[in-house]
């Protein structure tokens, strides 16, 4: 088996998680550091826009700003998710890694597999679906500017409802996919925070996000706590790649890079407002 380095670094704001992922990407991409599972959660609350997104189309952000919820751009792809009650993970590893599969969507489904077997372990049955199985022809363009309201290739769902998002990016020959497994979920504080043009187009995308997306509260029917979802995971995470997972930490250079990329990047306006 291979050996991959597994952090846990609990809770931080959305510009340090978004430095602390490309960070590790660096160091890695460099030879610095080996393949990296990584854990963590978000406070306060944060709207995450996926790299293309164009944000003051599609985010409210006075109403992000009155709520104390942060707002950041991604260097993955993808739609906007909203941050509060959820599992973040993000793997980094070279795209040339003999375990990884060559194509984008196989490695979706590669990676998923350790969300399937950790969540087995919390007593849910989830599976991997192709949204076409579900909806029939994929629209061209996305039904809103959420991530949640259908699932894309390999994703993870329960009962045809999304229940973990991933987003990922090639860069200086590494992958880092990141993806959200939701604790809890409310449809209508998401919606809150989208730019809508009225109440009634509010109320249908609520009402779409509670028919296409769940989160473990909904499906257990009980309160779970981030400690409680996150403990199977290493180990499923581990089986289900094949690899073998060893604590570590974040090394100095990664701590001052990190930083660095938070304070001139992750947080300014100009990164933010790219698009």
């Amino acid at each position: 088996m291979m050996n991959w380095r597994l952090i846990n670094s609990g809770f931080a704001d959305a510009a340090t998680n978004m430095a602390i992922d490309e960070a590790i990407l660096l160091a890695h991409s460099a030879g610095k550091v080996p393949p990296t599972l990584r854990f963590y959660g978000w406070q306060p609350a944060a709207v995450s826009l996926g790299y293309f997104q164009r944000v003051m189309s599609e985010i409210d952000l006075d109403q992000c700003k009155e709520r104390n919820i942060d707002v950041v751009r991604r260097l993955t792809g993808g739609r906007a998710v909203l941050h509060d009650a959820e599992l973040t993970y993000s793997i980094v590893v070279q795209e040339d890694n003999p375990l990884i599969p060559k194509t984008i969507t196989a490695s979706y489904r590669y990676f998923s597999n350790g969300l399937l077997v950790g969540l087995k372990e919390l007593g849910i049955q989830a599976q991997m679906t192709v949204p076409a199985a579900i909806y029939g022809q994929r629209k061209k363009q996305p039904a809103s500017a959420a991530c949640f309201d259908a699932p894309s290739h390999y994703e993870v769902t329960v009962e045809g409802r999304k229940l973990a998002g991933s987003a990922q990016v090639r860069k200086n020959g590494v992958i880092l996919q990141h993806g959200s497994l939701l604790l809890r979920f409310s449809a209508e504080q998401f919606v809150e925070l989208l730019r809508l043009p009225s109440v009634e187009k509010r109320q249908q995308t609520a009402q779409m996000l509670k028919e296409r997306a769940t989160a473990i509260e909904d499906v257990l029917g009980r309160t779970v706590t981030w400690q409680e979802v996150y403990h199977p995971m290493p180990e499923a995470f581990g089986t289900a790649l094949s690899i073998k997972l060893v604590g570590g930490e974040l090394t100095e250079e990664e701590q001052r890079v990190s930083k660095e990329l938070a304070s001139t990047k992750y947080s300014q306006d100009s990164w933010k407002m790219l698009r």
